[in-house]
Parts: structure tokens; sequence; C-alpha cells
């Protein structure tokens, strides 16, 4: 028997599905909903107008103004999770809709009742997740193309770095830095909700949640302890916190693969230099993943911050407060830098020969 195939028959006897992951699409969920029963119109016709309804600083208006709606008759994991995707939009547009100087302090009952609840069935936390914005929330375009880079493990890294790539040519670093990216900050490690948000309805103290993060990644986290990459503790902590804002199922998951025996041994334990070779083929396409994630914090964030700064320019919403502190709560290039680094001591024929 293929080394290969004694360590997936020995170490990974785990059933996909009930983690919610299928072998053809990952952790993207398969066939996200489209709409909601009738009686959430209310949701979905705000949900999908939210641009212009931010831009004319009409959303906060229409939201108080909507019922509390009872999230009991959504049926399936699939509306669940795109009732999670609508509140959690609605959610940010409505807490950010005046930019930095006038984060809403209370979120209305009309909001905050039918997310907690959502949320609660869901295991997921009542903000915006990665969960939401990037594995719930995608259209199959490219069916081929999307096939390969999700089925093939082996190429999935190098294709999640041309996927990445794609982000240059639909946005704008300028209009990201100072129109976008406020809408992804949480009310947690943010100095302009530094004591948490209210959630009108549900507590009586205000909660503290990170913004959406790339370390929010099922996918990521799983190549992590696949390979065996060891984070030093400052960032192993980080990481370990973002999994709470994953699908319980996918938490669970990555559990599950941190329990078994990890790949990294089992390769150090064979002599076959073909092996190591692949191994560290998927180490170094990790490591140029998060390499490139450097890059683009850099183009996205610290050189319009910079120019901004230089200038004197005064931003629509997000200025400078975001600056040294990325959506999710970290601070982004020192943790880029030291998940990187980390990843690279994982290279078998640098460090164990």
């Amino acid at each position: 028997m293929a080394d290969g195939q004694s360590y997936t028959s020995t170490s990974l006897q785990i059933h996909l599905e009930r983690f919610f992951v299928s072998q053809k699409f990952g952790f993207l969920l398969n066939q996200p909903a489209t709409d909601l029963p009738e009686s959430y119109r209310a949701w979905m016709d705000l949900a999908s107008d939210i641009t212009s309804l931010i831009q004319s600083h009409q959303l906060r208006d229409r939201v108080d103004e909507m019922p509390v709606l009872s999230p009991y008759n959504l049926k399936s994991h699939r509306e669940l999770r795109l009732a999670h995707l609508a509140l959690g939009f609605l959610t940010m547009g409505y807490v950010w809709q005046e930019g930095q100087h006038l984060p809403a302090q209370t979120l209305p009952k009309s909001l905050a009742i039918p997310y907690s609840l959502v949320s609660r069935r869901l295991g997921l936390p009542p903000i915006l997740t990665y969960a939401d914005s990037v594995l719930a929330n995608w259209r199959l375009k490219d069916h081929t193309g999307i096939q390969k880079g999700l089925c093939k493990v082996s190429k999935s890294l190098k294709k999640m770095r041309e996927i990445f790539e794609l982000m240059h040519r639909h946005v704008d670093p300028t209009s990201f830095h100072g129109t976008l990216r406020i809408f992804f900050s949480g009310w947690r490690d943010n100095p302009m909700l530094p004591d948490g948000l209210l959630y009108d309805g549900v507590g009586e103290k205000p909660i503290m949640l990170s913004g959406g993060s790339a370390a929010q990644s099922s996918s990521i986290q799983c190549f992590d302890v696949l390979l065996g990459v060891c984070h030093e503790d400052h960032a192993a902590s980080f990481l370990k916190r973002m999994r709470e804002y994953m699908l319980p199922s996918h938490r669970q998951l990555i559990e599950s693969l941190s329990g078994g025996s990890p790949l990294r041994d089992f390769v150090l334990s064979h002599s076959r230099s073909s092996l190591r070779c692949h191994y560290d083929s998927c180490v170094t396409a990790l490591m140029d993943l998060r390499s490139y994630h450097l890059s683009v914090v850099a183009r996205y964030i610290t050189v319009p911050g910079n120019r901004a700064r230089a200038t004197g320019c005064a931003f629509n919403s997000v200025g400078s407060a975001l600056d040294d502190t990325g959506t999710g709560g970290s601070n982004p290039l020192p943790f880029l830098k030291s998940i990187r680094d980390a990843t690279e001591r994982a290279l078998i024929h640098t460090s164990d020969t």
C-alpha cells in the first residue's frame, strides 16, 4: 500500500457531510439559498438595497421602522444561512452608516432579537463573519475552474492565491480603505466602539465581537492543522478565538483533525524524498499565499492610510481609526508576518535535513 493511502486510511476516518463540508465545494455552502419565505420580505428588501440606503443615510430609519420578525419559520440550514447573511449585512450597515464618528451604540430589537435567535440556531455569533460573507455568499460562474480549485487539495492553495489576485481587478485600494472597510469592522478591540454594542432586547450589557477576518477561514485553519504548522502563542491564541466565528460543524472538523496523527510526523517517519517534496510544495504554497496577503494589506491599508495622512485628506468613514487594527481586531502586519514565518518553519527540507 502506498504511503499516502496508508496515512489516509489509518488517520483520517472522517465523514465530511456531518461537518457540512463536501468534496466538491469544500467549506463553501453547497447551493446557497437565494431568497427567504415571503414573511421575511422586509429583511431581504433592505439587504438587497443596502448600498443605496447607506449612501442616502436612510438605512437606520428603515430598520427602526421594521417589525420584530420571528425566525422560527426558517426551516432549512440554507435558509438560516441566508438569514444570517442578510441580517449580518443590515447590522454592519446600521452600526457604521454614519462612519467612524457616529457609530450606533445600540442595535434595535428589529435586528438584535431575530439575529441573535438565528445565530443561536446556527451556533454562530451575531455579527457578519467569514462563514457569511464568503462561504454562504457566492454563485458559481466558472464551474470547471472552481471545481478544480476546491476538489484537488494538492492544487487548492495555489488556486486560492490566483483567486485572491482577482481583488486587484475589482476593488480600488482607496475606496476599500476609505469607504468599504469600516462595514467589516466589529465591536471588539475597536477604538470607535470601545465598550462594544448593545443588542436591544437581547441583553442588558453591550456585546464585544470581532469583525470578519481571513483568520476565520475554515479552509486555511484546516491546512494549518493538516500540515502541522505551529504558530507562536499570541497568533495561536488569536486563531483559536477566530474559530468561535466559524460554523460549529466546521470548528468541530478542525478540532477532529487536530486530534489525529499529524501529517508532518507521518512524512518525517518515511525516508522517501518524493513524499517530503510533495509535503514541502503544499507548505510553500501556503507560505506564498500568506506572503501575498501581506502585500494586499500593504496595498489596501498601509499605503492608502499613509497617503491620506500625508495629504491631510479626510475619509468619508473609516479614516485612520483602523490603520493599525484589522477588522478582526489584530495588528495585521505583525500578525501576518508571524503566521507566514511559522509556516516557513514547517518546511522539512530546511528544518529537518
